[in-house]
């Protein structure tokens, strides 16, 4: 195949994939199996590396990628992205409907196009011929941030306009839509955060502004944002008439557009409609918080025109929040997966939109004493996103004089160990191993990849191994036989055994994996590393005092506190000292270098393809070991990009920043 065919190939190839993108993430009806798709997309990605002078910002294979940003770009909106005027009873959307009838200078009926406000992120995706060339937000209306990268992982964001058979695409369209994280994925997505000991969203709206501005867009593809289209900003090529007119041309060329829209002739429709989402919005899937009426005809909307910075044509309606007064009975803590102590109100039942709730979160203690929020108090309850019950306020009218305030308690009310709050933290934390409440949790971090590397240990089991009393700590691990997991749902003596073999292989292992598999609060892996550097064994850094942890570069006073805290508990202690029985052990090593020796001190190492002479981690543990840093990005930054068998998409990325590249050989040369 020649360039010239390979061109027309890749051009056919990004068509397919387009469509096929809009059929599986915009309509939710694939029309080809995961398996085709993937043989399309392998298809590209093999003729754009054999053509790179092919590739094109819009393919279909440059959704992720681009490397790390040091800042944002504005974007001047050509059209500013106007803000709404708010109204919350029925008389204040009817009195709006009065003062576009008086500015049509018209007695009659005013048709709306009404639709739901979905509770998410402003954005403005631009595209010239046919083409996405910049995703930016709403910033002040007036000025944005470029975030396209980020927007380009959203996969209902087409890369290409889809063209109908006969059909035309404006020349340039500037579309508006609300970026949104969906429910269940929000939920999962805060659960993953708690087990990583990360501080948690309040709700899917934050969690998408705060995925939207990652300077890394590879972190934004990890998370499952999604796009509902409604609007447009400059406009040219084409003619259309209406805001529905618009709704369906959206959805033709590969846009989301929300079903739940609908015409209403007049403004008692636009009531009936009004009532109909706001029964519905428990069923959603996403968040939303009231409907948007627009006057459909854009030749009334040109008439109307704007007033400071909202269109008099269009208003959002905004539901009534779902609130109740009740009153708290007592104030319990409960204690996470991670440790993290939450105290939480028990109240007088009551039902709160649909559901009957008898118990809201109070979220830390610095909540409690803002909203002054004691036992025995009447207060105000919402569910918060509709998901989760909260305390929004207290009413203090109510007070009798009996109620009791609230403090959390020093000790883990699960397991008796001392809880950990460093300063500047809003979250408390049982530091306790062993605790029941989060053992788990603890168990799953000690076997993961990065840590023990017990190979096969996935929740389920480690679920049984606690709920049926086989182990207590991590250390109870290495004391299983093959009768006690012959025990387990589901368990044949084959899988039983690779099981076994996998736990007893592992205890053999690095400093920096044994540290991190302890569950030390705030050490992760390259606290880890650091550690690992310092100390030559686990026992000299359990007895490091203050001083000597907040010597270490890059590790701060609180993380150094909360190692002494971590080793200073009895509990933690006796683990510890299980595993050493067990026979968990580091093998000894060389010597750490001296200053003198840190010959890579402040240079950013990239690997790409395979070594022959060194495994991966060998390779990022050696740069380490001479003061150097290994990252898993490419950016202007990185010092060398080190290149071994069949290359990825860094090699290209070092190419294009003009980064430093060297082959195997080299990279050995320069270690030694």
């Amino acid at each position: 195949m020649n360039e010239a065919q390979a061109k027309k190939r890749i051009e056919k190839l990004r068509e397919e994939l387009n469509f096929h993108n809009y059929r599986y993430y915009v309509l939710d009806d694939p029309v080809i199996s995961d398996g085709s798709y993937d043989r399309l997309m392998r298809e590209l990605e093999g003729l754009e590396k054999e053509y790179p002078r092919l590739i094109t910002p819009s393919s279909p294979t440059q959704r992720v990628g681009a490397p790390p940003l040091d800042k944002f770009e504005e974007v001047r909106h050509a059209v500013p992205m106007l803000s709404l005027a708010n109204a919350f009873e029925e008389a204040e959307a009817r009195e709006f409907d009065g003062r576009v009838k008086r500015g049509l200078k018209t007695d009659l009926d005013v048709e709306y196009c009404v639709e739901l406000k979905i509770d998410g992120v402003a954005v403005e995706l631009v595209y010239e011929n046919g083409f996405f060339i910049t995703g930016s937000t709403r910033g002040d209306g007036l000025v944005g941030e470029n975030v396209t990268q980020n927007l380009k992982t959203i996969k209902s964001i087409p890369m290409a306009l889809l063209l109908k058979k006969g059909g035309s695409l404006p020349s340039r369209l500037e579309v508006r839509g609300e970026v949104y994280l969906p429910l269940q994925a929000f939920q999962e997505f805060n659960l993953k955060r708690e087990r990583s000991g990360e501080s948690l969203f309040a709700n899917p709206r934050n969690a998408a502004a705060g995925s939207l501005r990652q300077l890394d867009s590879s972190i934004t593809a990890q998370r499952p944002l999604d796009i509902f289209c409604h609007g447009i900003g400059q406009f040219t090529g084409a003619t259309l008439a209406s805001q529905w007119e618009l709704l369906d041309a959206l959805q033709a060329w590969g846009f989301k557009v929300n079903p739940n829209r609908r015409r209403c002739k007049n403004i008692d429709r636009v009531f009936d409609y009004y009532r109909e989402m706001d029964d519905l919005r428990e069923k959603l899937p996403y968040e939303i918080d009231g409907v948007v009426l627009k006057v459909n005809s854009f030749r009334h909307q040109e008439t109307l025109g704007t007033i400071a910075r909202s269109p008099r044509w269009a208003l959002a309606f905004k539901f009534k929040p779902k609130q109740v007064t009740t009153k708290i009975l007592d104030i319990v803590v409960n204690v996470g997966r991670t440790g993290a102590l939450t105290p939480t109100a028990v109240l007088e039942p009551v039902r709160v939109g649909g559901v009957t709730v008898s118990s809201a979160t109070l979220h830390n203690q610095d909540e409690v004493d803002r909203k002054d929020v004691r036992i025995g108090d009447t207060v105000v309850v919402q569910r918060a996103g509709d998901v989760i019950p909260e305390v929004v306020r207290v009413i203090p009218e109510k007070r009798t004089g009996k109620e009791k305030k609230f403090r959390l308690p020093d000790r883990c009310p699960v397991c008796g160990s001392e809880v950990d709050r460093p300063e500047g933290e809003a979250v408390a934390r049982c530091t306790g191993i062993a605790c029941p409440a989060k053992l788990k949790e603890t168990i799953f971090h000690f076997a993961s990849r990065d840590a023990m590397n017990i190979d096969g240990l996935g929740e389920k089991i480690i679920e049984q191994f606690v709920d049926k009393g086989l182990i207590k700590d991590y250390a109870d691990l290495y004391r299983l036989t093959l009768d006690d997991l012959l025990t387990l749902e589901r368990m044949g003596p084959k899988l039983a055994d690779n099981i076994l073999t996998a736990i007893r292989s592992s205890p053999k292992t690095t400093l920096e994996r044994l540290i991190y598999a302890l569950g030390i609060l705030h050490v992760g892996e390259h606290i880890a590393k650091l550690l690992a550097h310092e100390f030559s064994a686990l026992e000299e850094l359990s007895q490091a005092p203050l001083e000597k942890l907040t010597g270490i570069k890059g590790i701060g006073e609180q993380i150094a506190s909360s190692i002494v805290k971590f080793f200073e508990q009895k509990g933690n202690q006796k683990v510890i000292r299980k595993l050493k029985e067990f026979g968990v052990e580091v093998p000894s090593r060389p010597a750490r270098p001296r200053p003198k020796d840190l010959k890579l001190e402040g240079k950013s190492f990239v690997f790409t393809g395979g070594l022959k002479t060194l495994s991966r981690e060998e390779a990022e543990s050696r740069v380490e070991s001479l003061g150097g840093k290994a990252s898993s990005s490419v950016s202007k930054k990185t010092d060398y990009v080190v290149v071994g068998e069949d290359p990825g998409s860094k090699y290209e990325k070092a190419k294009a920043l003009g980064v430093k590249i060297l082959s195997e050989d080299e990279f050995l040369e320069l270690l030694r």
